[in-house]
Formats: C-alpha cells, sequence, structure tokens
C-alpha cells in the first residue's frame, strides 16, 4: 500500500515544530474504536511507533490476552480477573504461604507459582524456589501499573508470553548481540573478546529480565513495549547501545569491573540510548508496513 505523502508532510511538520506522535497518537485512537479491535494492527503499531502513555497498559492488556479483542466485554473480562485475583490470594492465605503484610511482588510470585501448579511445599522462602526474573519483572511492572489486579494479570501474562514465544530464542541473544555489534563497530567487539570482558556481560538481567532493575520507568516501558508486540530482539540492540554509549569507559575496564558498571549503569542518558537502540532495530530488522 502506497504511503499518503499528505500524511508523511503532516507527521514531518508535527516532528519539526516539537509535536511528534501527534499523527501517532490519532491514530491509535482510530484502532482502538475497532469493534473487535484489530490485533495484528495494535501490534504492527507497537513495532513502528511509541505507545503514547495514556494508552499503554491498555494496549498490553489486549497485546498479552488479558483482555479479549471484543471492546464490549471489558468490563465483565475485568470481573472475571479480579475474582480470580482474589480466589488465588485467598486460597495462599489460607494456606499460610502468604499474608495481609506480604510485599506485592513476594505475593504475586506465590500466585504464579500456584497457578502454574509449581507452589513449593514449603511456605518459606528458599533460594531453590526464589524466581529472581520474576520478580525482577514483577518489581518493576508494580511501578508502572497502579492497580495490584492489572499489575499481577500484566506480569503473569507478560512472563509466560516471553517464554512461550521466546524461550528458544533467549540463549542465542548474546550470539546475536556479537553479529551485530561486530557490524557496528567491530573494534569494540575484538576489545571485549581479548580482555575477557564479553563473558562478564549481564546477559540475565538484559535478556531474561528484560532489563528490567537495569533501566528507569520511562525507558524500560518503551523497550517492553516492541517486546510484548513480539520482538525479542530488540533487546539485542538495546545491550548494543549501552556497549556502544559506553564504549571509551568499558574499553578501559577489567572484566569484574565492566560488569559492576553495567549491573549499575547511570540513569542519566537511557532515553536516548533506547531511542538508538530503536533506529538500530529498525536498521537491522525493518520496519513493519501494515497500514495503521
Amino acid at each position: 500500500m502506497a504511503e499518503d505523502p499528505q500524511r508523511n508532510f503532516r507527521s514531518a511538520y508535527y516532528e519539526k515544530v516539537g509535536f511528534r506522535g501527534v499523527e501517532e497518537k490519532k491514530s491509535l485512537e482510530i484502532l482502538l474504536k475497532d469493534n473487535p479491535l484489530d490485533v495484528e494492527k495494535l501490534i504492527t503499531f507497537c513495532q513502528r511507533f511509541p505507545l503514547p502513555s495514556m494508552y499503554r497498559i491498555h494496549v498490553w492488556k489486549v497485546l498479552l490476552g488479558i483482555l479479549p479483542p471484543h471492546s464490549d466485554s471489558h468490563t465483565l473480562v475485568c470481573r472475571y480477573r479480579a475474582e480470580q485475583y482474589e480466589d488465588v490470594r485467598g486460597a495462599l492465605i489460607t494456606m499460610r504461604f502468604v499474608n495481609e503484610a506480604t510485599h506485592l511482588t513476594l505475593l504475586h510470585l506465590r500466585m504464579f507459582q500456584l497457578e502454574n501448579q509449581v507452589l513449593p511445599r514449603c511456605s518459606e522462602l528458599s533460594t531453590d524456589d526464589v524466581d529472581e526474573d520474576f520478580l525482577a519483572i514483577g518489581h518493576a511492572m508494580e511501578e508502572l501499573v497502579d492497580d495490584p489486579v492489572d499489575c499481577y494479570w500484566l506480569v503473569k501474562n507478560f512472563v509466560s508470553q516471553f517464554h512461550h514465544k521466546f524461550g528458544d530464542s533467549i540463549p542465542h541473544l548474546p550470539k546475536s548481540l556479537e553479529h551485530f555489534l561486530s557490524q557496528e563497530d567491530n573494534g569494540l567487539l575484538t576489545q571485549l573478546r581479548t580482555s575477557g570482558c564479553l563473558a562478564t556481560l549481564p546477559y540475565s538481567l538484559w535478556f531474561e529480565r528484560c532489563f528490567a532493575g537495569c533501566l528507569p520507568d520511562t525507558s524500560l516501558q518503551r523497550v517492553w513495549d516492541k517486546v510484548i508486540s513480539g520482538s525479542c530482539k530488540i533487546l539485542v540492540f538495546v545491550a548494543m547501545e549501552i556497549l556502544l554509549t559506553y564504549k571509551i569507559m568499558l574499553m578501559g575496564m577489567k572484566p569484574e569491573t565492566v560488569a559492576n558498571f553495567l549491573y549499575n549503569m547511570p540513569q542519566e542518558n537511557t532515553d536516548a540510548i533506547v531511542t538508538k537502540a530503536i533506529d538500530l532495530w529498525h536498521k537491522y530488522c525493518g520496519t513493519p508496513m501494515h497500514s495503521v
């Protein structure tokens, strides 16, 4: 489908005068009026553009299957989700796995374990039954979502969808990072490899926790827009842009210092890092052209 020259002119004008995203917001509002919602078009929108904050959680819930495409069912489904939440929570209280003072993130982990039939026999936490990836993602989601019911369903479906869709791909993401970094800055890759730093990069933080605990909320949610809409490859480009951004510092560090720095990286310019990472992602992986 040919692009609309008039729309391109308007978009360029809005961006020039500081209103980037005006046209995209209007397009999303039109999509959200469809009944049933066209999930494929919503996915394409998320892959092409940043989600406006006022619609982000609603779109996430649709893409994660928490809400159905039929908008007239949303109120009823929300009620069922809330009832199920209270039923599972109540069961855990009865079994004395949690109480009213249990931290929300831990409560949601126990709920997730119960619903997936992997609840440990002992209610006391041990290193064997603590899913650190789930806790990290859950804590980050708490910062993004006010309602505990919405928070639980978003974490539960995010984690489940991520492992279902990308479980086989996750182990290969470090190699993908090496591949794309060799094309962007082979000198940096060579230095990281020969110094031993490449093996100490925080791959679990980047590729299993999806940068939860690494990026601040405003940056993290833009990365998660892409992950939720179907791309785990965006994680590779965020990692690559972090390495490119701090290249000069990293090339003078020892392996243990590199790992510590990246686990506790500065929070000041992460929005710019994510923006550049998304540009790199589009450069290497293309931009969906489905009409929105």
